[in-house]
Parts: structure tokens; C-alpha cells; sequence
């Protein structure tokens, strides 16, 4: 499950939406010891940096968690909460950077808990093994998938003895609360990562991943966002496919291309479609009866677009499917409507 190229990398759960990443709302909570490099960085974006001689007054600066070596029995660990609660299908373990210094084994335990608990409490918690104890390399994804279909909200991830991690990610899907979802008086975005949107497939993802398009809030830069690369074969358009947390009847669509100026679409279409089966393919799927929800449209740089009066049908629908012309950037898609 390993490869020392990031490029070489296809393994499929890592195409699901990182659980635990610090622009979706998780933390790390507490660690047995953060002495060269603390345990935030665990959860950055990126792979993580190295500066040649560059110091701390505790020794070489890392861009991880990296504990002191361990002159006791034991091992040492970090407890993070997931920023969004969900089914776990497999972690990434990234040693980047760390050669001589990383971890010589790890595993992964889980826990499930409402509220807000105290560091405290959870490390005397109950906590359920997801992954046994395994050998890991250094400077490489460690790559495991996980056996569990429960509900996760918190992980501890313990390594064996001691050593750095330069990132820890957490793939997997979405669980949120699907009664207050379907209480919802109001709208909801049903396309939101948080509420449990997930991008199902994209024709092109370049420049900026898929799942930047459904995260919570307004992205930072133009580097959170979908962009695709630049279009040599015209005429032609890309495409994302979001299938929406529950089916829904939609009211109003919000197309953000925040940050994008030289590089926004030019314009934009969005489409519908009520499916009762899964499709694995979206790009040969060609059966698949699409509804037109926002005809072409043109799209102004770095501006959110609102749209509820230019909405040609509201569904119920499952998926929609946004189209950019001809190729470019889109910072968010909101899909605010009622559950079907």
C-alpha cells in the first residue's frame, strides 16, 4: 500500500473527502508530546515543508508532530476531532520530511461521542482499534484502508515508539444529521460538504481539487477552490457532478468564483437529475436523464452569483451537475433548497 511517488498514487479512497482537515473544521486536540513540532500541523494542507537550517530552541524545525525520543516504555499519540463526523475508508499517514526520525510503527482508534467532551475526557475514554499496529516507511504516504462502516467523531492516532508525522488524513464520507436535516423549516444547502453533498466524479481537477467546491465557507484564496486546466479543444466544456445530502426540491443556487479573475468561466449552466440507483461512471454514462435547472448563463470574476428567479425546474433531485464554459475556476456551489 505504499509508493514513494505522491504522483503514483490511485488508491480509491483517497479520492474521498479528507474528515479531519483543519478548512473543514478539525483539530487537534491533545498529544502525549509535541516537543520538536506540534500537533496542528498535522491536520495543514499540503505534505508539509522542509527548511534547511532552520531552528528551533528545541532543535530542527518540522513541518509535522514530531515527539522527543522516548527513554520510557510506551508510545506516544495525538487525539483529534474530526471536522466532519463520518464513515472512515482509509488514512493517510504521510512521513514526508521525516527519514531518520520517523515512526516505526502505527494504528488508529476511533470514537464516537455528541457534545463537546474535554481533551481530558476523551483520553480516558473507551476507544475502538480501526487499525491494528503497522510497519510504516519514512518519507512516503503510508496509505491503510479501514474495515469500519460506524459513525467516527474523534481518532487517536498512536505511533510506536515515538517520532514525526508530517500530515494525517482522514478519507471517508460524510454522516451527518439527517433528522435535522429533514426538520429543516427552511432551506438547507443540500450540496454542502457538512451536510453530507459529496462530489461524485469531474472531468478535470487540475488546478484545485473537486471537493474545494462544496467546503464550508468562503475559500481564502483562489488555490481552495475547482479549476480546471485551460481548454485547447473548442468548442467544449468541463463538468463536476455533486450528489446532493438528501433529495431535494431546489430553491436558489449561489455560483461563487471568488479569487478567480484571469481564469473564471466565461460562463455556466447547472443541471438535474433524480436517480434511484448509484452510477459508478459519470463521464460514460450517457442514459442518464438530465434536467436543465440554470440555462447558460454568464459569470462575472472574483463575485458570487445568486440565481432563484432564472431556475428553469426545482426537482426533487439527487445529483446536479455544474458546467463551466469552456474550462476556469469556481470557488463554491451552493444548491440551497427543501428536503424532497
Amino acid at each position: 500500500m505504499h509508493a514513494p511517488e505522491e504522483g503514483k498514487l490511485r488508491v480509491a479512497f483517497t479520492e474521498l473527502i479528507d474528515l479531519a482537515a483543519e478548512n473543514v473544521g478539525g483539530q487537534a486536540l491533545l498529544a502525549s508530546d509535541e516537543f520538536f513540532a506540534g500537533k496542528e500541523n498535522l491536520l495543514k494542507p499540503g505534505r508539509g515543508i522542509f527548511i534547511p537550517g532552520k531552528f528551533t530552541e528545541n532543535g530542527k524545525w518540522m513541518d509535522g508532530w514530531e515527539s522527543r525520543r522516548k527513554r520510557v516504555p510506551g508510545h506516544d499519540w495525538c487525539i483529534l476531532k474530526l471536522g466532519m463526523p463520518g464513515v472512515i475508508r482509509g488514512v493517510d499517514i504521510d512521513t514526508n520530511h521525516f527519514l531518520g526520525n520517523f515512526p516505526e510503527y502505527a494504528s488508529v482508534d476511533a470514537l464516537a461521542v455528541e457534545g463537546e467532551p474535554t481533551p481530558e475526557a476523551l483520553a480516558a475514554a473507551t476507544w475502538t482499534p480501526i487499525l491494528p499496529q503497522l510497519k510504516l516507511q519514512g518519507g512516503t504516504r503510508n496509505l491503510f484502508p479501514i474495515a469500519s462502516d460506524q459513525r467516527w467523531t474523534h481518532l487517536r492516532l498512536n505511533i510506536f515508539p515515538d517520532g514525526g508525522v508530517a500530515r494525517f488524513r482522514v478519507h471517508g464520507e460524510v454522516r451527518p444529521d439527517f433528522e435535522r436535516l429533514s426538520r429543516a423549516d427552511g432551506t438547507v444547502d443540500l450540496a454542502a460538504a457538512e451536510n453530507g453533498g459529496t462530489v461524485m466524479a469531474c472531468n478535470d481537477a487540475f488546478f484545485g481539487p473537486k471537493d474545494n467546491l462544496i467546503l464550508p465557507g468562503r475559500a481564502a484564496n483562489m488555490g481552495e477552490g475547482w479549476e480546471t486546466r485551460r481548454k485547447r479543444v473548442l468548442p467544449g466544456f468541463d463538468w463536476i457532478v455533486v450528489k446532493l445530502a438528501v433529495p431535494g426540491t431546489v430553491q436558489r443556487v449561489e455560483v461563487d468564483t471568488a479569487y478567480f479573475k484571469g481564469n473564471f468561466p466565461d460562463t455556466c449552466s447547472i443541471e438535474g437529475c433524480s436517480l434511484r440507483e448509484p452510477v459508478v461512471d459519470f463521464a460514460n454514462a450517457h442514459d442518464i436523464a438530465w434536467t436543465e435547472l440554470l440555462p447558460r448563463t454568464k459569470l462575472q470574476a472574483d463575485h458570487r452569483h445568486y440565481f432563484e428567479s432564472e431556475l428553469a425546474a426545482k426537482g426533487p433531485f439527487t445529483h446536479v451537475r455544474l458546467k463551466i464554459y469552456p474550462d476556469g475556476g469556481v470557488s463554491r456551489l451552493r444548491v440551497h433548497g427543501r428536503p424532497a
